[in-house]
């Protein structure tokens, strides 16, 4: 089953979401250079805090708390260092730390030095020139995993649409090498199985096809800056996370009908070689 994330900073809501099935609950601290890249775009910027971290730690009783940190920086405005960050935020009890906006193998030698065993860590992939140097990348040790990030990385090549990058081949690349690493991996956000631009039930299918391990529930999934009443959003997340559970059900039962036949194939060979191996005998 993939690991669902589900971002926000309001303890009542990541209960919610917890008890309806959701995996992780993600704080997303990250602000710096966000405003540039994507101001004036229809998305979301939360600049959660470390205090945020603490709160959910506290909330949720077996979800992951996975934190998105900035960039790796030095002290901005008085805003502690990349280091100074990840200390606050590992010892307000994130599970899991996510490095953004990444451009450069030491970047990401430096966040893994930084985390230091305490976390897992986990890179967003969201630029074209960590795609690039992906090879290298994951030649470094210590890197628990990687989520592609569809926004960033297809305003940056400049496509018009986040899932183009799902069909001229981009995500299957990155994640085939990924995965020969044997490193998890997942990519973008999925909305309710049935709505969102694209349907959520197609998105969902194309994380089995590619071996995905985990997925954002996106906004549009339940935005709790509309949606206010609690009961609401407890009723949208039971019956929306069933869905997607029941549908993994279905895509896992396919992936293993030829999974089993490949392996049924490899076996009957396997027999007639050792049978004409001992004709010639």
């Amino acid at each position: 089953m993939l690991k669902l994330m589900y971002i926000t900073n309001r303890p009542k809501i990541a209960q919610i979401v917890e008890e309806a099935g959701v995996d992780w609950i993600f704080v997303d601290m990250e602000f710096i250079g966000k405003d540039k890249r994507q101001g004036g775009l229809e998305t979301v910027q939360n600049h959660h805090t470390v205090e945020d971290v603490w709160n959910i730690k506290n909330a949720v009783k077996t979800a992951k708390v996975l934190v998105r940190v900035n960039p790796i920086h030095d002290v901005l405005n008085n805003y502690p260092s990349s280091k100074e960050e990840i200390d606050l935020t590992i010892e307000a009890g994130a599970d899991i730390v996510m490095l953004p906006f990444f451009h450069t193998v030491q970047e990401v030698r430096d966040f893994i030095g930084y985390i230091d065993g305490r976390a897992k860590t986990c890179l967003l992939l969201e630029t074209p020139e960590a795609a690039m140097l992906l090879d290298d990348i994951l030649k470094v040790k210590g890197i628990d995993m990687i989520h592609i990030g569809l926004n960033d990385l297809h305003l940056a090549m400049g496509m018009k649409f986040m899932f183009q990058l799902l069909t001229n081949g981009i995500v299957e690349q990155l994640a085939d090498k990924i995965k020969n690493k044997g490193i998890p991996f997942g990519f973008g956000g999925i909305a309710r199985m049935n709505s969102g631009m694209l349907p959520g039930v197609y998105v969902l299918k194309e994380h089995y096809r590619l071996g995905s391990s985990m997925v954002i529930v996106s906004r549009s999934f339940c935005n709790t800056d509309l949606v206010t009443d609690t009961d609401k959003v407890r009723q949208i997340f039971k019956e929306g996370i069933v869905e997607i559970r029941t549908l993994e059900k279905e895509a896992q039962a396919a992936a293993d009908y030829f999974t089993s036949n490949q392996k049924n194939v490899e076996e009957s060979v396997d027999q007639i070689v050792k049978l004409i191996n001992s004709k010639k005998k």
